[in-house]
Formats: structure tokens, C-alpha cells, sequence
């Protein structure tokens, strides 16, 4: 019996503590997968969303931000207290006390998109994670986030040439659009060959159930 293929649509941002957590619980069901079909290879496509669309190029304090957001530290601890404990349970130590600035994103996307036309685009979306949650790296910088790509292997130089650029701007724009007409207020969001959707960061057994069905449909 020859089983059908897998394409994996994740719409995220990468200042998104809960996309983080979903990554990890996405990896963990396809591992599982996997290991019930070893020659199973699915593809995982990113897409972007901005959680904070109307931030300035260069960002803003974060103690500004949570106060806006959350009105104040205390509060907005008390909802990360929930995160890091999630967090915990899927390997991701947030150091969210490590972040002085609140980027905008438009151009991290940018870069993600650059890659993945590249090819994939996994390792640097887990690289722009860890970088902001873990090591409270300032992914607003055009020279850091070429430097993030590097990284992963992606050609530095090439990486800044296109943030300099236009590269992919109307593509993220376009793909924003898209998502937010498409009905789509919130993310973590992945859809499985494009039938079956899934919102938030819910465990492996609820992501591989929506696989199932999404296979079952092809």
C-alpha cells in the first residue's frame, strides 16, 4: 500500500512563544511518524505572520511593549509563567528576561522566505527562535539576522544583499494578507496538504489525528 505524501503549511512568527512550542510538538509527530513510516519525507513550508504588524522598523522597549500589551511586568509575568512551564515540557528554556527589544518581524520573514526558496527553510526559522527566546538576540538587525543565517550554512553576504534589497517584501506582504483573509487571527496555524487545519500548539496526538485525516483526503 503506497501512502500518501505529506505537505506541512506553518504559519508562525518569530516572536511568537507559543509557534516555538508548536514547532517542537509539530517535530515530535513527525518523528513519531516517521518512525511508523521510515521512508516518509514530508515537506514544511513557512509562512509569516505578524503579530505586531504596526511596530516601528526599529522596534520599541520592551518594557514599553508589555506594558501596552500586557499593562505592565507583573502581568505579562504571570502569562509567561504558563509559557515557560510548556516550554519546559518540550525542551525550550525561555529566557524571556533576555530580551531588551520588541522587533518588528517584517524583515526576519523576509529572510525566512529568502531561504526556503533556497530550499529548506527549518533550520534558520529554529535558529531566529533560539536567537530571540533563548540568547535575547536582536533579530530586528539586519546585519545580526544575516549572521543568524549564516549559521545554518546560508551564504552571509548573500543574506545581507537581500535584507538591503526588496527581496521577498511582496511575498510577506502578500502571504500577510492572505493569512489574515483566509480567517486567520491567531498562531500558531498549520495545515496538512492543504484540507485539514490546526490552530494553536496542540500536543502530537492532536497534530497526527489531523494528519491522518489530511492523508486520508488525498
Amino acid at each position: 500500500m503506497v501512502r500518501a505524501p505529506l505537505l506541512v503549511d506553518v504559519v508562525s512568527d518569530v516572536v511568537c512563544p507559543w509557534c516555538y512550542i508548536g514547532k517542537r510538538k509539530l517535530e515530535t509527530a513527525l518523528s513519531r511518524l516517521r518512525a511508523d513510516e521510515p521512508g516518509l519525507a514530508p515537506t514544511v513550508r513557512w509562512h509569516p505572520f505578524e503579530l505586531n504588524p504596526d511596530l516601528p522598523v526599529e522596534g520599541m522597549p520592551r518594557a514599553a511593549y508589555l506594558e501596552n500589551k500586557f499593562g505592565g511586568k507583573t502581568r505579562a509575568a504571570e502569562i509567561y509563567a504558563r509559557v515557560r512551564a510548556v516550554g519546559a515540557e518540550v525542551g525550550i528554556a525561555f529566557a524571556f528576561d533576555r530580551i531588551a527589544r520588541q522587533p518588528n518581524t517584517r524583515d526576519a520573514h523576509r529572510l525566512v522566505a529568502w531561504a526556503q526558496q533556497r530550499g529548506d527553510a527549518g533550520a534558520l526559522v529554529e535558529r531566529l527562535f533560539r536567537a530571540y527566546f533563548i540568547e535575547g538576540v536582536w533579530i530586528g538587525e539586519r546585519n545580526l539576522l544575516a549572521a543568524l543565517a549564516a549559521d545554518c550554512g546560508l551564504p552571509r553576504e548573500e543574506a545581507q544583499a537581500a535584507l538591503a534589497s526588496n527581496a521577498c517584501r511582496a511575498e510577506v506582504e502578500a502571504e500577510y494578507r492572505e493569512a489574515q483573509e483566509a480567517g486567520i487571527s491567531g498562531v500558531p496555524f498549520f495545515i496538512f496538504n492543504g484540507c485539514t487545519a490546526v490552530s494553536g500548539a496542540h500536543d502530537p496526538d492532536a497534530l497526527l489525528e489531523a494528519i491522518a485525516a489530511a492523508r486520508a483526503n488525498a
